[in-house]
């Protein structure tokens, strides 16, 4: 079931058209990857669902009904633009926005320590926001975003400015969040990790929906068959064997016990003759297809060449 579902959502500011009848659906308990370069309408799709602002047309609907004012507590958002309070303590300033978001002060000290103890800052509660680095700032306000523990959590691009040892530990949280039910929207540029936390994605390009669904999917169905193989033997001969039957790629390369040749086969039906070929010409130690990754396939769909 999905717990969010965008339908024919529209937008236009001025004489620039920031959506244009976009839809989309967010499975229950995913992490939904939201893509697109700059300007594409990302932020603005996300204000639509936090509603800060409303959409000219289209409407948004949270579990079976159209969202309502009072699902903003079921809600957790941190966007990109971030900003805490740099004159205020640490720790007033999370309970401030704990208490913000419907707690009441006994647990949001509670689930507050329980967290600052979990990202090593126990030591800042007492500290003033102007004397955090940049990264500590982005913990606290990643805390601060799921205290409440909502059920739809929007991080707009959540690793922006962080060391990859941060990194890792908020992508770990971020999964953790998804085995404890919690359902994901994640905007991101950063296409490894949308191959590494998502398991939906939507493309965002010049207002428009180009591109959505399962990562794994998505990958597969746009492979241009391209295979890996490596073997032991005559370079030569399987080259001579292989020839009308496939494009050689690349000439071999050196492994420690092995070469590797990458070729590309026009119809999946050729893939076991070639293979067939390939074994009996040399000693085929594996042979696999090269999937292509998620940065190749947004580079390519932006293009407009991914077909």
């Amino acid at each position: 079931m999905d717990l969010l579902t965008v339908e024919h959502v529209t937008k236009r500011y001025a004489r620039h058209m920031a959506l244009d009848d976009v839809s989309l659906a967010v499975p229950r308990g995913s992490v939904y990857g939201l893509l697109g370069p700059n300007g594409a309408g990302k932020t603005t799709l996300i204000r639509i669902i936090n509603r800060i602002t409303a959409p000219d047309s289209g409407r948004v609907l949270f579990g079976d009904r159209e969202i309502e004012p009072t699902d903003i507590y079921r809600i957790g958002y941190l966007p990109e633009e971030r900003g805490l309070y740099k004159k205020m303590k640490v720790g007033d300033q999370a309970l401030f926005f704990a208490r913000l978001k419907g707690l009441s002060r006994h647990e949001a000290m509670v689930r507050l320590k329980k967290w600052f103890e979990k990202f090593g800052i126990e030591g800042w509660w007492d500290k003033k926001v102007e004397e955090l680095s940049k990264g500590m700032a982005q913990k606290v306000q990643f805390i601060v975003t799921v205290l409440h523990r909502p059920e739809l959590l929007i991080f707009d691009e959540p690793f922006s400015g962080f060391d990859p040892i941060n990194a890792n530990l908020l992508k770990e949280e971020i999964l953790a969040l998804r085995a404890e039910g919690a359902t994901i929207i994640f905007s991101t540029h950063n296409m490894s990790s949308v191959e590494e936390v998502c398991d939906h994605i939507t493309l965002i390009d010049k207002s428009h929906n180009i591109l959505s669904g399962r990562v794994d999917d998505i990958r597969r169905q746009h492979g241009s068959n391209i295979f890996e193989m490596a073997f032991r033997g005559d370079e030569e001969l399987l080259c001579q064997t292989l020839a009308g039957r496939c494009e050689i790629l690349e000439g071999a390369t050196e492994e420690p016990a092995y070469r590797t040749l990458r070729i590309h086969i026009d119809r999946d039906e050729e893939v076991r003759d070639v293979i067939a070929a390939a074994n009996g010409a040399v000693e085929l130690r594996s042979f696999r297809e090269i999937i292509p990754s998620m940065n190749d396939i947004f580079i390519r769909a932006v293009a407009g060449t991914l077909g």
